[in-house]
């Protein structure tokens, strides 16, 4: 399934580009006047292959969800149980990107792809609300710090179900696919993908996560460090740099991000472990940026270096740390908007407008 999906993905489309560069010029407002929206409308008429494209709507979030072995190093001071308990929440419809999905009009479709702990609820199918989709590959990755986090096979298996899920949701009328996140102690992980990814010091790779003190974070770039030396990961290897010191979820994410541009679907990514994600995405098949939007600048340093190695420009920056999906969701009108634009603004010879 990886290799059919990566061959699957093409460069985006030019003509298609060209002519939305076209009709931007002629629509009634000075060119540029939309700032960062009219290339983005571009990309995504390369991406659809038509001009205007399709409205990014319906929206589905997708939340992997896994536990992490390197939690023993004491990276974060939360417990490791929250990551079940917060999966209760979701499904209940009680957490902020439930609030968030409820105003854009997404559905949430929250997947266990690595959970350590029992679920506190059972996987559904009900499409009036949150659905919970059980499949645990393992129970938590190894800590990364003493061996490598996942098996190759292990780690594939999580891509191939992100594949999978961005194909079940696809089929199911999503015009866009939002990534979202929850494991306790996983942007340790993140910043190790980053750092292996973009070659930035593991330093600035790291943050501070839900906001642990100095000597946590201190504790978190050693562990960054010592896992990056311990198994060198070569960026030309993506599976191989999941396995070693990635998340379920990371690999997972990566996944739905490849079934997405294989589809010729947009993907809104969210914070610092989506784009994480998504340089293991891009180093599979490096069309698929295409298909990336970035939602938002997350406020973990390793973010930035990741969108900057991406080549990607975030919708927008608030401060956000949460992860969830809520960064992505907040962004989604924007894209929305982008594209609305070339659908129904009114050109300057429809309207009788005089050009300059």
């Amino acid at each position: 399934m990886l290799e059919s999906t990566v061959a699957a993905i093409r460069p985006l489309d030019e003509t298609a580009m060209a002519a939305a560069r076209e009709l931007q010029g002629r629509l009634t407002k000075p060119a540029g006047s939309l700032g960062a929206l009219e290339p983005l409308s571009v990309r995504l008429a390369g991406l659809a292959g038509t001009c205007p494209p399709p409205l990014p709507e319906p929206a589905a979030v997708a939340i992997f969800a896994g536990d992490h072995g390197v939690h023993a190093q004491g990276v974060t001071p939360w417990p490791q149980e929250v990551t079940a308990q917060m999966i209760a929440n979701f499904v209940a419809g009680g957490a902020v990107v439930n609030a968030f999905a409820r105003q854009a009009g997404a559905s949430v479709t929250v997947v266990d792809v690595g959970v350590a702990t029992p679920l506190p609820v059972e996987p559904t199918a009900d499409p009036a609300g949150p659905r919970l989709v059980a499949a645990n590959v393992r129970a938590g990755t190894r800590d990364l710090t003493v061996t490598a986090a996942l098996t190759r096979d292990e780690a594939r298996a999580a891509v191939e179900t992100g594949i999978r899920i961005a194909g079940e949701l696809v089929d199911a009328g999503a015009g866009i696919l939002l990534t979202g996140d929850m494991g306790i102690g996983n942007t340790t992980p993140a910043a190790a993908l980053i750092a292996a990814f973009t070659g930035v010091d593991p330093a600035a790779a790291t943050g501070r996560g839900t906001g642990v003190d100095d000597e946590t974070y201190a504790r978190k770039v050693g562990v960054v460090r010592a896992a990056l030396d311990r198994h060198a990961p070569d960026p030309a290897d993506p599976l191989g740099v999941l396995a070693a010191v990635g998340g379920l979820e990371h690999a997972a994410l990566a996944g739905l991000v490849l079934g997405a541009a294989a589809r010729r679907v947009p993907v809104l990514l969210d914070g610092v472990i989506a784009v994480s994600a998504a340089l293991a995405a891009a180093a599979f098949a490096p069309d698929a940026v295409g298909a990336m939007v970035a939602g938002h600048r997350s406020a973990e340093p390793g973010a930035t270096a990741a969108l900057r190695h991406l080549g990607l420009d975030p919708l927008i920056d608030l401060g956000l740390r949460l992860g969830e999906g809520t960064g992505a969701l907040l962004a989604l009108p924007v894209v929305t908007g982008a594209v609305r634009v070339l659908h129904e603004v009114a050109t300057f010879d429809s309207a009788g407008v005089a050009e300059k």
